[in-house]
């Protein structure tokens, strides 16, 4: 597995919008989540690994131009959303997820290797959410206010933290933002879930000045669209065999253990305004917990 943790604003853009955003965001086409390419994280890691000048860096991502190209040896799913950060009236934000997007992400843990609890979660009524026990969400009345919305706040079941307690220690590495995760980790219900990704995202009017008159240029106003800070995604990763190269070539193990591993990267677009700015964590088949 892979995770990806914006540090700051993130936007992988689909191109030109339809509405009234100008730039949207990727997204997969049956639950309209957010989401980032795998093309896309292999692209930026092998830059990254091509400044370090690692050896069989052909063989991992693959080498086109000439009689000698090859495949990538790596391949790389989408990351798909696990949590999204959100607006919270108590607690500042919140880490949320729901029982689909965890269904999802169990399936992508089980066939990285990772031995996984057999019962299910439970449905979650659109009207209510399920928080830690030591919540910073929930107020004296057992309500956690996400954005606009009125939750009615009950414990986490095993299921859910279980979840809480994996994402917590896959993604941070120091005890204090685990705690931290696990006190604004909120599961709400996937209709309310598909909403928050659908207007919780950061949507921003940018301009273009014109140098003699000091104003906006004509025509030069858009909005574009980010995952906000904070965001959390999870992707596949594995070697099914080595293509490419001379003479004696590295092993499909080899290969993962050179490249995937823990990097700052810059992913996305608005780079030189701080952009994309991400925490890519790997965590090995059986070893996520």
């Amino acid at each position: 597995m892979y995770w990806l943790h914006a540090l700051t604003p993130l936007h992988v853009g689909a191109g030109k919008g339809v509405g009234y955003i100008d730039l949207p965001i990727m997204r997969e086409k049956i639950t309209h989540w957010p989401l980032v390419p795998g093309s896309t994280v292999k692209g930026v890691l092998r830059d990254w690994h091509e400044e370090k000048e690692t050896a069989n860096l052909d063989q991992a991502f693959g080498k086109g131009g000439d009689e000698h190209s090859n495949s990538g040896s790596l391949v790389f799913t989408d990351a798909r959303i696990s949590c999204l950060p959100v607006r919270s009236f108590y607690g500042t934000f919140a880490w949320c997820t729901s029982p689909l997007a965890l269904q999802r992400l169990k399936r992508d843990l089980e066939m990285a290797g990772n031995k996984m609890p057999g019962e299910g979660l439970e449905a979650v009524e659109d009207n209510e959410c399920r928080t830690a026990g030591e919540s910073s969400l929930v107020d004296g009345q057992s309500g956690v206010f996400l954005e606009d919305l009125d939750l009615k706040a009950t414990r986490l079941l095993s299921a859910e933290g279980f979840w809480a307690n994996l994402l917590a220690k896959a993604v941070f590495q120091d005890e204090f933002w685990q705690k931290e995760f696990q006190r604004r980790f909120v599961v709400v219900s996937d209709n309310v879930f598909k909403f928050l990704c659908e207007t919780g995202t950061e949507v921003a009017a940018r301009v273009r000045i014109d140098d003699e008159k000091k104003t906006v240029a004509s025509g030069a106003l858009w909005y574009e669209e980010s995952l906000p800070a904070e965001t959390i995604l999870g992707g596949l990763v594995w070697c099914d065999r080595v293509f490419g190269g001379n003479g004696t070539k590295p092993s499909e193990m080899e290969l993962l253990n050179s490249f995937c591993a823990n990097a700052n990267l810059q992913i996305g677009g608005k780079a030189t305004v701080g952009h994309g700015r991400v925490r890519c964590v790997f965590s090995n088949g059986g070893n996520v917990s």
